[in-house]
């Protein structure tokens, strides 16, 4: 159970400006919420899958204090790089908005590709590392999919009700700041380890 809250609060708090989250914005300006929320859930579901299989794989090869370690700078870095921003392109949003076919499979294909090497997947990559055990990376899936889709869920409903980005800089120091907590737990957790 500690495995899937610590993921859904890692991952919500990741997700929070990150470019996949404004993807989800701009697919609810053009297709009904339930289609967007389907698309994002079976994309974010199989990265993380793939993610946690990575993260089991690491874990199992290398000693836990160390992990915790490399899991705590990677958790920092994140924090630098959510200060940095992430906003869509010209290019990205255009796609976004003039997606053609399935509402299901146009957002679902845009958000497996978004999602490839981006640090909410490096994020589940690195919890999947520090817990081990078969019901420890099912919570890490199940709570990285889960909080990942409520972060993206609420710019869905940002995008159908609003139609514009919630407060930005607001988002990004709280994102960061939760990143950097999150970095420094696992440092000290490494080193006392």
């Amino acid at each position: 159970m500690y495995a899937f809250i610590i993921s859904l609060a890692v991952i919500f708090v990741a997700e929070l400006g990150d470019k996949s989250q404004l993807m989800a914005m701009t697919f609810a300006t053009r297709f009904r919420a339930l289609p967007v929320l389907i698309g994002i859930t079976a994309a974010t579901a199989l990265v993380h899958l793939a993610s946690v299989g990575l993260g089991a794989v690491l874990g199992a090869a290398i000693p836990t204090g160390p992990i915790s370690i490399l899991a705590g700078l990677a958790f920092l870095g994140f924090a630098l790089w959510t200060l940095r921003g992430d906003e869509l392109d010209a290019e990205e949003r255009d796609k976004a908005k003039h997606a053609t076919g399935s509402a299901i499979l146009a957002v679902g294909v845009a958000f497996f590709l978004a999602e490839l090497g981006d640090k909410t997947m490096l994020a589940t990559v690195t919890l999947a590392a520090d817990h081990g055990g078969l019901l420890a990376l099912t919570g890490v899936w199940a709570g990285s999919t889960i909080g990942m889709v409520a972060a993206d869920g609420l710019a869905i409903v940002a995008g159908q009700i609003l139609g514009k980005r919630l407060p930005e800089r607001v988002i990004t120091y709280g994102a960061a700041a939760g990143f950097a907590v999150f970095g420094v737990l696992l440092l000290v957790e490494g080193v006392t380890a």
